[in-house]
């Protein structure tokens, strides 16, 4: 989408440095908190189901661990990189110090396209991924989860493999897995769903109708599938969706005027995103390049594909019509591009608060996991809205008391909790 190369690392620690700035953090405590901690890059050797074998690059990287075992996705993607696996294990460390769950962050990933791999060889990656890290990640230190690509099997998998390797039954190790197998209710809906409770608390502080508005996604993935369902259960019209075609290896846009009917799409829309074409024409919808769903003139843009997505190159081609931005993905807009979000006035729902519904709702797994005893999906959900909506205001609050753009104020509770938590425990 852009001729300007974004380093999403780079970006995440530019995003520390400006805050470490605001709130005056000491030098030892920035040099601590910009990096990770602990990286681990291995290499895992699959057989092939045609016979020959084909070796995976992966990473398992820990940004900080203070408030807790470190939390955080693991992404199977062809451009996959470590800087990426880098930021996206930082951003972890603060979305779970803003929603205030006692864990810290970490990340991991391969570079693979399961898209193009048969169930069983997905299956040996997977086990090959925990063989390389079992005595570096545990239910007490790291615990993975879902992330990009991959689902409840892909974790069953690893989770089958890291308890024959340690001879024991250790239910949380990793979360998002299967209900019934140690998941949780409520964990499928949990990203989307609290990327809209955050939205429908900032529209009531705005004192706009969510009735009233108009939405555009970017991405089709489980985000958006669950956010555009609850964005519309309560009142809300979907104008446009982007998603990835596997088929011409590029992204396009389904629009329709009246608005999309969310239901629908996820019926025609496979495990991986990708809604069919011909079944949307044949509801009557258009199809659109990938980009057009950041230009429509809507009153809500809501980036949940990958990072990188609105950058200095297209942010003014957004309508002047919208006035918030909600980031379901982590890192979608470059620093340059949010000083452009700001001057303009949009008012911003940044990623570690917006989807943080994902990495508490896997806190709550984890809980029930260790403790053998599980909550009805009502009561997840209602523990997951009361977690969101009060990080939402301390957000809002700070940034009101403090003329805060909204990404500072979050990065403000955020990086102070961190902060407290390591000279706590006496390391710096």
């Amino acid at each position: 989408m852009s001729e300007t190369s974004y380093n999403p690392f780079t970006n995440a620690q530019s995003q520390f440095d400006k805050v470490a700035e605001i709130i005056g953090l000491d030098e030892a405590t920035r040099k601590l908190l910009r990096q990770p901690m602990r990286e681990y890059h291995f290499l895992i050797p699959v057989q092939m189901d045609d016979g020959s074998t084909q070796v995976f690059q992966g990473f398992r990287i820990q940004h900080n661990d203070a408030r807790g075992p470190a939390k955080g996705g693991i992404r199977f993607h062809p451009q996959e990189t470590a800087d990426t696996v880098r930021a996206l294990s930082m951003w972890m460390t603060w979305k779970c110090a803003v929603v205030d769950i006692p864990l810290g962050g970490g990340k991991g990933g391969v570079i693979c396209d399961p898209r193009n791999m048969t169930e069983r060889e997905q299956e040996r990656l997977c086990r090959g991924w925990v063989r390389q890290v079992a005595r570096n990640v545990g239910p007490d230190s790291d615990v993975p989860a879902p992330d990009v690509m991959t689902n409840g099997k892909h974790m069953l998998w690893m989770l089958d493999e890291f308890e024959a390797i340690h001879g024991g039954r250790f239910p949380g190790f990793i979360t998002g897995k299967p209900v019934g197998m140690g998941g949780s209710l409520g964990r499928t809906e949990a990203t989307g769903y609290g990327v809209i409770y955050t939205l429908r608390e900032a529209l009531i502080a705005k004192g706009i109708p969510i009735a009233d508005t108009t939405a555009s996604f970017q991405g089709f993935g489980n985000v958006s599938q669950y956010a555009g369902e609850l964005y519309t259960q309560l009142g809300g019209k979907t104008i446009a969706i982007s998603c990835w075609d596997n088929t011409d290896k590029k992204s396009f846009t389904v629009r329709s005027e009246n608005g999309l009917d969310i239901g629908k799409l996820m019926s025609i829309t496979d495990m991986y995103g990708s809604i069919s074409k011909d079944k949307a024409r044949d509801l009557g919808y258009e199809i659109l390049d990938g980009d057009a769903w950041l230009v429509q003139d809507v009153d809500i843009l809501l980036p949940s594909a990958l990072e990188n997505q609105i950058t200095i190159n297209n942010v003014n081609s957004i309508s002047k019509q919208v006035k918030i931005i909600v980031e379901g993905a982590n890192g979608p807009t470059t620093p340059d591009a949010d000083e452009v979000l700001k001057e303009r006035g949009i008012f911003l729902i940044p990623d570690y608060l917006a989807n943080a519904g994902g990495v508490t709702c896997s806190y709550f797994e984890q809980v029930q996991s260790n403790a053998n005893y599980f909550w009805e999906k009502e009561e997840v959900l209602e523990k997951l809205d009361a977690k969101m909506t009060a990080a939402f205001h301390a957000v809002y609050d700070t940034a009101q008391k403090h003329n805060l753009y909204m990404r500072d104020a979050a990065y403000v509770i955020s990086i102070n909790r961190v902060a407290q938590a390591v000279k706590m425990r006496g390391w710096i």
